[in-house]
């Protein structure tokens, strides 16, 4: 998540944790997507998947993400 945003989950989280008696600092709570593109090539892959972040997955007022693309070349 982009500074300046709060993360109420992460906050329950750690707060929850500390009164189960685990010294914790700080708990970020994020989603993961696992999309498998069908694509000629990893760049090809590479610019569908920023898209899909772009169009859809992820808010870019508040999220940070990244993109890694693995298979045959």
């Amino acid at each position: 998540m982009k500074p300046g945003h709060s993360d109420p989950e992460g906050e329950t989280t750690a707060r929850l944790l500390r009164e189960l008696g685990y010294k914790v600092e700080e708990v970020g709570v994020s989603k993961v997507y696992n999309v498998v593109v069908l694509a000629d090539s990893k760049d090809e892959a590479l610019m569908k998947a920023e898209e899909m972040c772009k169009r859809l997955l992820a808010n870019p007022t508040k999220d940070n993400y990244t993109i890694l693309v693995e298979g045959e070349e």
